[in-house]
Formats: C-alpha cells, structure tokens, sequence
C-alpha cells in the first residue's frame, strides 16, 4: 500500500530540535514515503524547520510555521483539519513509532473500518531510548464494549497519546480537542470519542512514549491540574455508575496530590495512599488497576533516583 495516505501523523512541535529528526526517523523506518506528515511548529527559531526540510524526500509533510499558537491542543486540531487522510495519529515531538507501527495499524483498519478509536500499549523509554517499562490500557483485546471503555477510562486515562488511531470524521464531530485545557485534552476527546463509535483495543505495543525532564506532564501548570480533572469528570460522570464516579473522583484527588508529592511536598504523598485505602479492598483493587498508577509511577521513580529524570 505504498503512497496510501489513509493514516495522517498529526505532530504539534515546540522547540522540538532536540527529538525531532529521531522521531521522523521512527517514521520513515515505516518504509512508506506517501505516509501524510502534519506538522505545525511554534518554534520561534527556525531549527525545527531545518530538521523538517531534511526529511522532505523520504515523507510526505505538511508544514506550516506558526509560532504564536504555543498551545498545543490548537495546533493538533489545526493540523487534524488539514489532514487529508481517513485516520489521524498523534505524535508529540518526543516520542517514537516502532517498527512495523505503520503495518499493524492498517491491519487494525482493515478488521474495524468504522471504529472510532483504535488502541495499542506504549513502550515507556528513557531521554537516551532504552525501554524502561510499559504501557498497557487495562481492557479486553478487540472490540471493547462502550460501557467497560467508559467505566474505565472515568477512573484514569490509560492511554498513551502516540498508541492512539482515529476517525478524522468523528474528532472533527466532536469538535476535536478542547484548546482550553493543557494536561487533559486527550482524556476528555478519548471519552467524546466512545460515544460515537466502536472502541478497539490490540495488545501489540507499537509506539514510544519518552520520559524526560522536559515533558510537558513534568513542566506544565500544576495548579490548573484539579481544576482540569474536575472538569473532564464533571462532563462525562452521567455515563458510567456510581461506583465507576466515585473511584474517577478519588483518582483525580490522588492525581493532584502525586502531583504535590512530586514538587516535594511528602505529606501530599501520604494522603495519596490514605485515599486509596479509604477506597476499600475491592474498590481499591479497580482503582490500582484501572489507574495503572504503579505502570505509570514506577518508571518515573526508578529515573528520578537514579538522576536520569
């Protein structure tokens, strides 16, 4: 299927000179020069765009330089507008495809043309690209009920941006990403997106997610966080149960306390595990492992103390 832009890479950039060429390098190793490439760069210098330039003869890109867009969210939905492909992937400056990506995701169209979200685990790797750990979204393989996916994904969003495939028609149905959010855009359209269309879950990790001190979940407004939380949960709560609400409003106070405990403040991490234990043996265990907290968690402490984060 060489040439077949079905699948459009949509990569909002920022000051990206650091990742960028391995990550089109992740891309080109696909073996597809039509692949569409949408890339809108606020970089205020022109480094990023020179890396680009050097990649214009093995991929299909379209950029544009725009740097007084610095949100994010508005330059992904900017680039998902000017797609021409069916299907849109995220991937952010950082992160990475893995070999045969590219191959796996077009088996996955083929066996659920009309899905709405399609899903695969990422490998977790360091700042140097060695796999520190996994990804995975706590669901069943194939097509996933909308009530387990919503139930879930209330309680915490398990799903790594760059392991994410979609219908072009329904993120612009929906509106696509909310600009006025920074840490939970991505939670929020995952949740528009099950209503509607089939959700799709594969087991085979294909991408990367790279962490490193200057990740935006590391360097962002971290008093806007609750506020975020709250706001996503408050908009998507009518669709799941009682229990699902209760254990997505404890993992939004244990996500915003993590987040204090991760500043320095040690008692905020003590009240982290108290609300977990306030939840109680059973609902403790959904929480630990719809959250996939110790998957996401461990990885990051193990750099810290080891000085590579």
């Amino acid at each position: 299927m060489a040439g077949d832009a079905r699948i459009a890479v949509v990569m909002p950039v920022h000051n990206g000179e650091k990742w960028l060429a391995a990550t089109l390098d992740s891309l080109v190793a696909q073996g597809d020069a039509g692949l569409e490439v949408v890339i809108r760069d606020s970089t205020a210098g022109t480094g990023c765009r020179a890396t680009v330039d050097g990649y214009r003869d093995r991929l299909t890109i379209d950029y544009a330089h725009c740097p007084q867009v610095i949100s994010w969210t508005a330059k992904t939905n900017d680039a998902a507008r000017s797609a021409s492909a069916s299907h849109l992937c995220i991937l952010h400056q950082d992160d990475l495809w893995l070999p045969g990506r590219l191959a796996v995701a077009r088996e996955l169209l083929a066996q659920h043309p009309s899905a709405a979200l399609i899903c695969n685990p990422s490998r977790l790797i360091d700042a140097d690209g060695r796999v520190v750990g996994q990804w995975r979204p706590p669901l069943p393989p194939g097509e996933v009920e909308r009530s387990v996916f919503l139930e879930r994904l209330i309680v915490q969003n398990f799903i790594s941006m760059p392991g994410t495939l979609m219908r072009r028609d329904v993120w612009l149905a929906v509106g696509g990403m909310d600009e006025s959010l920074w840490y939970t855009p991505d939670w929020d359209l995952y949740l528009k997106l099950a209503r509607y269309g089939t959700i799709v879950y594969d087991p085979q990790p294909t991408t990367a997610f790279r962490l490193h001190g200057g990740s935006l979940t590391l360097t962002g407004k971290r008093n806007e966080l609750a506020n975020e939380l709250a706001l996503v949960l408050e908009r998507h709560l009518p669709l799941v149960s009682p229990t699902a609400s209760r254990l997505g409003r404890a993992s939004a106070t244990i996500n915003t306390l993590l987040a204090d405990a991760a500043l320095g403040n040690l008692r905020a991490l003590s009240q982290a595990v108290a609300t977990v234990l306030r939840l109680g043996l059973g609902d403790g265990a959904r929480y630990l492992r719809y959250s996939r907290i110790l998957e996401r968690t461990l990885p990051r402490l193990r750099l810290r103390l080891s000085g590579r984060l």
